[in-house]
């Protein structure tokens, strides 16, 4: 157990960011402070003029060779053309670098014998060095030399320089560590900065429709709407007015993000039986047309002519005559558009930018490097790994590039985000690339890490190595570190004090509250959206990692995740019996001395009772002061132990990876449903009894038992007596010492009201 809970533990580390200078809160000045310095040849071919014809071929199909050792990184092949313009940038990692000089070879595609147009070689020590934020080198025309050193015709212009990662064309550049990755894919390494689309709640209200014309008049007809936007269909309910003008009152909402692509289609659907319907009449709504509404204010009911539907054949006639819906139709951009779980968001901000709150502060996140990685996938009879972190916080999205063959890999990335409300997190995942090659399958899964803004000081940074977890249907693993080093900077402490005082969600959330139903059915609208959107960028943010990071599916049953929730809820409890055990210590004179001790403290509470407010706030204090001591000084991280990801059966995480609707068959699922039986049994037995003892309260002032009901209103007539004549520092003062009598002086079985109690009639006998 001691090794299990070393491996998965969160550990503190030392990198040498901002050039090795860091003590705890040394604030730094750098863009780059979060991370290590790593230095880079950069070599950046602009283009080409006057090249050599082939005198085989008669044209010239050119591209650049940069040459360095043993590394080799070439621009795209142009056809038949003498003046190319590639503008593209290599990036060699300087460590790796033994060779004295670089060679810039212009080569022509149909030229198979290793020979060349012409070349340029630049020796190491005069290349110069670049330091942001200093202006990129310019770059320079210069004469091509044939294979004997003389003077070659053409001239390339390129730039060369060494510079770190903060230089901008970082992310842009062919980097020399993917030099097994050819084509296209090399797009799928590159590193890339990615931001949601604007996200609206669209919101139909469906009121009523006129002059509807079914073709069968013999019937009363059972008219619904259908809406649909994109790929998301609702339907209202059926009219209970079954006439030719039928009413409904009723919202469909939709997620909707900007630019409008799709336009919203609503038919009237006239019900004739089972799967069969009818439609009446159709409305083809262009989002342009809705209004965009911040205030609880509904928008402005309209009339729409609806459009016949037009059979296979049939043609098109102009009508005096159409049927009509009034509706209200309005963008609400009051509301906070969900798209992750609700337990660790990254923004709570409204879709209008006229209600965000002012900004508190700067979130800085550096994707150091990851170690001890588990090949995810074979390549050439051998185990590999090509790593990349995705991280999210608010609508923000970064990639870090991908990393090529190595369990090992160093990003040295860093990235900000404005902070708008402390409760938020940031969530990071470590993906493994299965696109650089034709043909690829899925991104793997290795790891997550989410960390919750409130739980970090101000102004520290914070470097720890983040246990990568992965629960997989055989049990948990671990699959790996990340390195991170993460800086909450506040901008104004009293912005960030106040957010603590206001509502957590817009007030659209209070005034016009939507469902659960509402909110569950949005989010996965919400989550399709943006999976699509971001999968159409370039490098594609693809489907599997934004599912992945925004948690789709966690909301699925769980057996794993029922008992840990159930476990903090009796951590929670536990508090609260700890101190009854106390007190029935007390009552039954376990320790005289503090029994005695209690009972001088509570006739002083009695008689003094203005203290008792005051004494229980400074004990509060007291105590907050105490733990002061025991805080947490690490931040939050995937606790396997909190997760009941060690102690999880087999069978239940099969149950948990299970598709839904289930793919299993036979005994396998019957074995589970019956297990799902016993345990909604155990909850209906836990209801029926709390429904019973409640039943019994009621039943005092209702009669069902006519002797209980008689003597309760006898007490309920001498108690008001005794407590209007009485005082009650008297009543309490006798009360408190007679609770904490001496055993010698008690008898341990139920007291008289709970017996009283026990005898009362619920309805559980009247249940079938």
């Amino acid at each position: 157990m001691t090794e299990l809970k070393e491996d998965f533990s969160l550990k503190e580390t030392s990198p040498k960011i901002g050039g090795g200078r860091v003590s705890g809160r040394e604030r730094l000045t750098s863009s780059f402070d979060l991370v290590e310095q790593m230095e880079f040849l950069y070599v950046r071919i602009v283009r080409a003029r006057d090249l050599q014809v082939n005198q085989v071929t008669g044209t010239c199909d050119p591209y650049v060779e940069v040459k360095i050792g043993n590394y080799k990184g070439t621009t795209i092949p142009f056809e038949k053309k003498l003046n190319p313009e590639w503008n593209q940038v290599f990036a060699f990692t300087k460590e790796r670098l033994q060779a004295i000089s670089v060679e810039l070879l212009v080569k022509d595609k149909m030229i198979v014998n290793g020979d060349f147009i012409g070349k340029i070689k630049i020796d190491m020590p005069d290349i110069p060095k670049r330091v942001p934020p200093d202006s990129p080198l310019a770059p320079e025309w210069k004469r091509l030399e044939a294979k004997d050193g003389s003077r070659a015709r053409g001239e390339l212009m390129f730039a060369i320089w060494f510079g770190t990662q903060a230089d901008e064309a970082f992310s842009s550049a062919w980097h020399s560590d993917t030099a097994v990755v050819s084509g296209e894919n090399i797009m799928n390494c590159r590193s890339k900065v990615y931001v949601s689309p604007k996200l609206w709640y669209l919101r139909v209200n469906v009121i009523e429709a006129q002059d509807l014309v079914p073709k069968q008049r013999n019937r009363n007809p059972e008219v619904f709407i259908k809406a649909i936007f994109g790929n998301v269909v609702l339907k209202t309910t059926v009219s209970a007015k079954k006439t030719a003008n039928p009413t409904w009152n009723e919202d469909l909402m939709f997620v909707a993000a900007e630019p409008f692509d799709d336009p919203l289609i609503l038919t009237v659907e006239d019900k004739l039986g089972d799967n069969k319907e009818e439609c009446l009449g159709r409305l083809v709504l262009p989002l342009s047309k809705a209004g965009k509404r911040f205030l609880p204010l509904p928008a402005s009911a309209i009339w729409y002519n609806l459009e016949r539907n037009i059979a296979d054949g049939e043609e098109k006639k102009d009508v005096r005559f159409a049927s009509r819906i009034c509706l209200r139709f309005s963008l609400d951009g009051g509301y906070h558009v969900f798209d992750e779980a609700t337990n660790y968001s990254s923004d709570l901000r409204s879709t209008m930018k006229q209600l965000w709150p002012p900004v508190i502060g700067v979130l800085e996140l550096g994707i150091l490097s990851a170690k001890e990685l588990l090949p995810m996938k074979s390549r050439d009879g051998r185990g590999t790994t090509d790593a990349y972190c995705v991280a999210k916080y608010a609508n923000k999205w970064v990639r870090t590039r991908t990393v090529v063959d190595s369990f090992d890999p160093k990003w040295n990335e860093q990235y900000t985000w404005e902070v708008y409300d402390p409760y938020t997190v940031i969530t990071l995942v470590v993906f493994d690339n299965c696109h650089l090659h034709p043909g690829g399958a899925k991104d793997s899964r290795i790891g997550k890490v989410r960390i919750r803004l409130s739980t970090l000081e101000t102004d520290r940074i914070y470097t720890h190595s983040y246990p990568l977890v992965a629960l997989l249907p055989n049990g948990v693993k671990k699959m790996g570190e990340v390195q991170l080093a993460v800086r909450f900077t506040c901008s104004s402490f009293v912005n960030l004090l106040q957010t603590y005082s206001q509502p957590l969600l817009p007030k659209m959330h209070y005034i016009n509250p939507l469902s659960v139903f509402q909110i569950d059915s949005l989010r996965h609208q919400a989550t399709h959206l943006l999976s699509s959107r971001l999968s159409r960028a370039e490098p594609p943010l693809r489907r599997e990692v934004v599912e992945y990071l925004l948690d789709v599916g966690s909301q699925m049953w769980s057996m794993r995740r029922g008992k840990a929730n159930l476990a903090r809820l009796m951590r929670f409890l536990n508090a609260f019996g700890v101190a009854w055990i106390w007190f029935d210590q007390v009552r039954r004179w376990k320790n005289p001395m503090t029994t005695i001790f209690v009972h001088v403290f509570y006739v002083i509470m009695v008689l003094f009772p203005q203290m008792i407010l005051a004494m229980f706030f400074f004990s509060l204090f007291g105590v907050v002061i105490m733990k002061f001591k025991k805080r947490p000084r690490l931040p939050p991280h995937m606790d396997i132990k909190l997760s009941f990801a060690d102690k999880a059966h087999p069978d239940e995480l099969d149950e948990e990876f299970d598709t839904f609707p289930s793919s299993k068959q036979g005994h396998i699922l019957t074995t589970r449903y019956d297990r799902l039986r016993s345990i909604a049994a155990r909850m209906v037995t836990l209801n029926g009894d709390l429904d019973s003892q409640l039943e019994r309260l009621q039943s005092l002032i209702d009669w069902r038992d006519p002797r209980a009901t008689a003597m309760f209103s006898i007490f309920c007539l001498m108690a008001a007596v005794v407590f209007y004549i009485v005082p009650l520092w008297i009543l309490l003062l006798f009360a408190g010492p007679f609770v904490m009598r001496h055993p010698r002086f008690r008898i341990d079985i139920p007291a008289l009201p709970q017996n009283f109690l026990r005898r009362l009639p619920s309805k559980a006998e009247s249940l079938l």
